[in-house]
């Protein structure tokens, strides 16, 4: 009989998360550390990663924190390099990075050339590049999990009308990155499914943080569920894509929406 428990277990596996000390990548720390697997928590952030490694780390699960910053697209390949050397194995590595600009928020009437190119370069680009250094690793290793962390924006078209009432909006770079990432995503699982390394992407619809009430209440009313996303929910579908109980997974789009694709 097969034991699911093990399947859905992490034990004696490596795993990497880059934007580890964001909303979405603190809560994936939490969830692949709680599952056994040792952690390394990536981030630009030395001062939160170190506090969320102490979090960690105070519960028993064995994290560490290390720099790295995925827009120096020119040192992404040596960091990998040494992240391997120093740890032995890449057995998970989920992007969870979200880099942008401080004028990222423009709509498209202000949206300048300048910014658009940045935002794809840092974000897009060191996404895609991170996953060859990583799949190439994980082919010589001849398995792995990569999990890329896209949105339903990726998927299907913006519905505006949940921002009426507030000063946000959806970039339009980040339809282009998200619609990136999952594409990529189909390629490199094309690509490196005979080495028996999975690519999926995960595609959270809106996850609470706080926005403005308007907000909230236009976008709950639009999902099936009437409500937003949590951060553990997103962490839960990356943990399952991370485990041998997705072993038969790769290429996929997960959405993790509220139903809001769905209709």
């Amino acid at each position: 009989m097969i034991d699911y428990t093990e399947k859905f277990s992490l034990k004696n596996k490596t795993a990497y998360v880059t934007g580890a000390c964001g909303l979405l990548g603190s809560e994936i720390c939490r969830a692949l550390a709680s599952s056994g697997s040792e952690v390394i928590m990536l981030d630009i952030s030395a001062k939160a990663g170190k506090v969320l490694e102490e979090e960690l780390r105070a519960h028993g699960h064995k994290v560490s924190y290390e720099h790295l910053d995925i827009t120096n697209l020119d040192k992404i390949d040596s960091s990998c390099n040494d992240l391997l050397r120093k740890y032995g194995r890449m057995d998970v590595w989920v992007n969870c990075a979200y880099p942008r600009t401080d004028d990222w928020g423009n709509v498209v009437e202000k949206l300048s050339l300048d910014s658009w190119k940045k935002n794809v370069d840092m974000h897009l680009n060191g996404t895609a590049w991170l996953n060859r250094s990583v799949a190439l690793i994980m082919k010589e290793q001849r398995s792995g999990s990569i999990i890329n962390m896209s949105s339903i924006y990726g998927v299907v078209g913006n519905d505006f009308t949940v921002y009426d009432g507030t000063d946000m909006t959806s970039p339009m770079a980040y339809s282009a990155i998200k619609g990136g990432i999952n594409s990529l995503t189909r390629y490199l699982a094309s690509y490196f499914g005979p080495f028996n390394v999975r690519v999926n992407s995960v595609c959270p619809g809106g996850v609470f943080n706080h926005q403005a009430p308007a907000f909230v209440k236009s976008y709950s009313n639009k999902t099936p569920l009437k409500r937003m996303g949590k951060p553990d929910e997103i962490a839960a579908v990356v943990l399952f894509l991370a485990s041998d109980a997705a072993s038969y997974i790769t290429g996929s789009n997960i959405m993790v929406d509220g139903g809001w694709t769905a209709i």
